[in-house]
């Protein structure tokens, strides 16, 4: 069957016509490579949303404030602690989704994975910017 008859993210797709620049191969590579390592980069954040009130200097939580409270208050500053469980989350879910959905992978493609990857991504930052702003506008 000819490549025209597959939807545009079906597996069928992937398979290299002829003519196809294989040099179109390493950048693609090296995007998810950045995507991936976007985890990383995730400790530049750290200090900035630990003095997302205060801007200059974090404004403390007082000691009645439980962990759970810390997440949730729009009075005092996430401590860098708080957000170092974020940070561990983050690799959490990471490992599980590749354990859960890694064979949904292999039968559906890279085309489809990768959509529904960027999905996820853009909806994690779009609930995360959301509660900054909460976290900023109470």
């Amino acid at each position: 069957m000819a490549n025209d008859t597959y939807g545009l993210l079906d597996k069928e797709r992937i398979i290299a016509g002829p003519g196809f620049n294989r040099w179109l191969v390493p950048p693609a590579a090296l995007a998810i490579h950045l995507c991936i390592g976007m985890a990383y980069g995730f400790s530049v954040f750290w200090l900035p949303l630990s003095k997302a009130l205060g801007i200059k200097e974090a404004i403390k939580c007082g000691p009645e404030i439980g962990f759970l409270g810390q997440l949730f208050t729009t009075s005092c500053d996430w401590q860098i602690s708080t957000l170092g469980w974020m940070y561990t989350l983050f690799f959490v879910l990471l490992g599980s989704s590749a354990a859960t959905w890694g064979g949904w992978l292999e039968r559906a493609g890279p085309r489809k994975a990768g959509v529904v990857s960027a999905l996820c991504w853009c909806g994690g930052m779009l609930i995360s910017a959301l509660g900054v702003y909460l976290h900023q506008s109470g």
